[in-house]
């Protein structure tokens, strides 16, 4: 459950994929805004910055771990 907004990041070494649940997840990235609703997955490649914000979301984060 994530709620409220992410400081700007990335992941160098990992990819990273979000799959929502429940609500709206609002991932910003430089080129501009996603939102990424119930029912679907966004996926960030190792390296770009990003940060997420959302009123209230459910998600499933999937981050392998760096080697």
């Amino acid at each position: 459950r994530i709620e409220g907004e992410f400081i700007w990041h990335s992941h160098p070494e990992t990819d990273e994929a979000f799959f929502v649940l429940e609500g709206i997840l609002r991932i910003e990235l430089p080129e501009g805004c996603v939102h990424v609703r119930a029912g679907e997955l966004y996926f960030v490649p190792r390296g770009v910055e990003h940060r997420t914000a959302a009123q209230e979301a459910k998600l499933l984060l999937i981050e392998p771990r760096a080697f």
